[in-house]
């Protein structure tokens, strides 16, 4: 890896990072006055998750992402399709526990044990990756598969038990985070790749998708299994720091705790493609070695930014939406934290990976920018709606309702890579940032309502998941209406095949 592409990385989490951090610093300024040692964490924080997403976002095209590419073409190209079927399940499972959002918000509920959770996720995110593949081999479209997904979590929200139900929709969130995502986006990748139709290329989107319904149907089964009456989840602890030393020693003891979380979710899949690579030598030994240096850049870049996310930027998450839904006009906190959710899914580690693969399957001309402005606004928006619903209580079924029958009355005037790409925009952008400071942002916001944080500040992961897949469509209108009036034969020739222009 040479000095500038590390540069580049460096500068590229710089960016992503450092308008939370002015954000944070001028609210701190003015309306809401944070203690200086709260300050002093969340600067340290900072700087740890900008060194962590150059790790990570290192790692990912060093490991993960080859690794996805060479699993999804050889296990395909088997053209054995019970070991097919059985491999994909078991990759699915195994790369859904690496998550470490899942983790965190597994170690939060005290209602459903965490191993029980986490094991029925994974279990989702499996059989689902193997319906995404079942779906790519067929040639059924996306659309109509999402249609069925969503009707049957839909129809599963009658039985399950209410207080669940943002739990739920944000389980399909904090599971397709920076790891799950490369893997499964090259893993389409490489499976695509041995298809020579039409729709090959569009088809390698969408399985991100597919792999956030799959846990949504997941923990409602729990839900109507299990049936309690009522989530419990734990305190988020704001810390209160004196002196630098004491600052040192509170993140010293938590980086090995993520260290061990990462090192026991990363082991069971490279002892997977270990046997893999044993069995087809698919990688040659200057290749291996590559990956095994990106999988050490990912075990400890993610261990980094979790470790700064989850220290530095909660606490300081959690008091800021306290302070402003505390004012008497506690509505002013629907701007700022529409303001925080346009700058903060920059900070996403798995956006920009997403922005790379569809330059790259597109030659460009779907272009990074366009994608980029698409996301801010889709999860300001949803951030909005998620600081709604922290201080007036109101269902997230008033919402995700609608917000889905929206999107795939979308899909249906759009070019079909539109709506693979926007599903899969919704579940990148609702990562380990989201998980950690705009959740506990809306914790803050309902304890100082005096709301139920169960019920009412959970379901902002859902939200952030919902709303990019209905400003990136509205992209494909606005291409589509271009393409109509535009003169040129390549792009009106197969407009709903693979033509595509730069929107910005």
């Amino acid at each position: 890896m040479t000095k500038n592409r590390l540069f580049e990385k460096f500068k590229e989490s710089l960016a992503a990072v450092l308008p939370i951090v002015f954000i944070v610093l001028a609210l701190s300024f003015t309306i809401t006055p944070l203690e200086s040692g709260t300050l002093l964490t969340f600067l340290v924080g900072s700087a740890l998750l900008i060194f962590g997403m150059v790790l990570f976002s290192l790692g990912s095209e060093l490991a993960m992402e080859p690794m996805g590419e060479r699993l999804g073409a050889r296990i395909t190209a088997s053209k054995k399709l019970p070991l097919v079927l059985i491999l994909t399940f078991a990759i699915g499972f195994m790369i859904a526990i690496t998550e470490p959002d899942l983790q965190v918000l597994a170690g939060q509920m005290q209602a459903i044990p965490p191993k029980t959770l986490i094991l029925t996720i994974a279990c989702g995110v499996g059989l689902f990756l193997l319906l995404a593949v079942v779906r790519m081999l067929i040639g059924m479209t996306l659309r109509t598969l999402l249609l069925i997904s969503y009707a049957i979590i839909f129809i599963l929200c009658i039985f399950a038990p209410p207080a669940l139900l943002p739990v739920s929709f944000d389980a399909g969130g904090v599971t397709t985070g920076p790891m799950v995502v490369p893997f499964v986006m090259a893993f389409g990748i490489g499976i695509s790749s041995i298809r020579r139709d039409k729709h090959a290329a569009d088809d390698s989107f969408g399985l991100v998708s597919l792999c956030t319904a799959g846990p949504i149907v997941a923990v409602l089964l729990l839900g109507v299994i299990f049936k309690p009456d009522s989530i419990q989840f734990s305190e988020t602890l704001v810390p209160n720091v004196e002196h630098s030393l004491e600052l040192s020693k509170m993140f010293l003891s938590e980086i090995p705790i993520y260290l061990k979380e990462m090192a026991s979710a990363l082991f069971p899949l490279c002892v997977f493609y270990g046997v893999f690579q044993l069995i087809t030598r698919s990688a040659e030994k200057r290749a291996l070695k590559r990956i095994v240096v990106g999988v050490l850049y990912t075990f400890f870049g993610l261990s980094i930014f979790l470790t700064g996310v989850n220290v530095g930027f909660m606490p300081v998450g959690y008091l800021l939406g306290s302070a402003l839904a505390g004012y008497s006009i506690k509505w002013i906190v629907v701007p700022v934290g529409m303001l925080i959710g346009y700058f903060i899914v920059k900070a996403e580690p798995a956006v920009p990976i997403l922005i790379k693969q569809v330059e790259e399957l597109t030659d460009g001309q779907i272009s990074g920018k366009s994608l980029n402005l698409s996301l801010s606004i889709g999860v300001s928006v949803s951030v909005g709606l998620a600081m709604i619903r922290a201080i007036t209580g109101i269902s997230i079924l008033w919402l995700v309702v609608p917000g889905y029958f929206i999107a795939f009355l979308l899909s249906f005037f759009v070019p079909r890579i539109f709506t693979a790409i926007a599903f899969d925009s919704g579940s990148v952008a609702s990562g380990p940032m989201t998980a950690t400071f705009l959740v506990a942002f809306a914790m803050g916001a309902c304890a100082a309502v005096g709301g139920n944080i169960a019920s009412d500040a959970f379901g902002a992961v859902a939200m952030v998941a919902m709303t990019p897949v209905i400003t990136m469509q509205i992209f494909g209108v606005v291409y589509k209406m271009k393409a109509k009036g535009a003169d040129i034969e390549t792009v009106t020739a197969d407009v709903d095949d693979y033509a595509i222009i730069e929107l910005m």
